[in-house]
C-alpha cells in the first residue's frame, strides 16, 4: 500500500470512528456541546498531522492519544478561567460604591471624549462607568466572558485616561471635583 493510500485510508478509520471519539469525550466532560468543541480541535489539529498516520489500525490509537492531549488542554484552559472568574468575583465584592453625591460632584469633562475612542470602549465605559452596570451583567449581555470584560473594561480606562491627559492633565493625573476644563474637552473633540 503506498503512503497516500495509507494515509487516507487512516483519515477514513477516523471520520468513521467520529461517534466513538465523541462518546470517549462527553463520558469525560458530561457536556455534549463541550465534548463536541473539543473533537473539532482535535480533528482540525489531526488534519493537519495527518503525514503522521501510516496505517488505517494505528490511525484511531494515534487519535485517541490527541485527544487525550486536547482533553488536558481542555480542563487548563477551563480551570483557569475559573480561577480568573473567582477573582473577578473577589474584586466584585470588595469593591465599594460611591456615595451618590460624590458621583453628582465630579467633573464630566471626559464624557465628550467617549466617542473618540472604540465603540467597544465607549460602550463598556458608558454601562459599567457612569450608569453603574456591574461588568458581569455587561459580559453576560454582550456574550463574552467575564475576564474579557474586564480587561475591556481596563483598557477602555487606558484609553479614556490617554486622551483625558492630552485635554486636561490636571484632571487625568489627580482627578477633581469641580474643574473648568470644557473648553480642553472641546478642543479634544476635534479631529486630530
Amino acid at each position: 500500500m503506498k503512503a497516500d493510500e495509507a494515509k487516507s485510508s487512516g483519515v477514513l478509520a477516523l471520520v468513521e470512528s467520529h461517534r466513538r471519539f465523541l462518546a470517549f469525550l462527553e463520558n469525560r466532560t458530561g457536556s455534549r456541546d463541550e465534548a463536541e468543541e473539543i473533537l473539532q480541535e482535535a480533528f482540525v489539529k489531526g488534519i493537519e498531522r495527518a503525514g503522521q498516520i501510516r496505517d488505517e489500525e494505528r490511525a484511531v490509537a494515534w487519535f485517541y492519544r490527541l485527544l487525550r492531549n486536547e482533553l488536558s488542554d481542555h480542563w487548563r484552559e477551563r480551570a483557569a478561567e475559573r480561577r480568573g472568574e473567582e477573582a473577578l468575583a473577589r474584586e466584585l465584592a470588595d469593591a465599594v460604591e460611591p456615595e451618590p453625591e460624590i458621583g453628582n460632584q465630579l467633573c464630566h469633562c471626559f464624557v465628550p471624549l467617549l466617542p473618540k475612542l472604540k465603540p467597544e470602549h465607549e460602550a463598556i465605559l458608558r454601562r459599567v462607568d457612569l450608569e453603574g452596570m456591574r461588568p458581569v451583567d455587561f459580559a453576560m449581555q454582550k456574550a463574552i466572558t467575564p475576564n474579557n470584560a474586564m480587561v475591556r473594561l481596563h483598557r477602555a480606562r487606558r484609553a479614556l485616561r490617554e486622551r483625558m491627559q492630552r485635554s486636561c492633565r490636571t484632571c487625568a493625573e489627580h482627578g477633581c471635583l469641580d474643574c473648568s476644563c470644557e473648553p480642553a474637552a472641546k478642543q479634544a473633540r476635534q479631529p486630530s
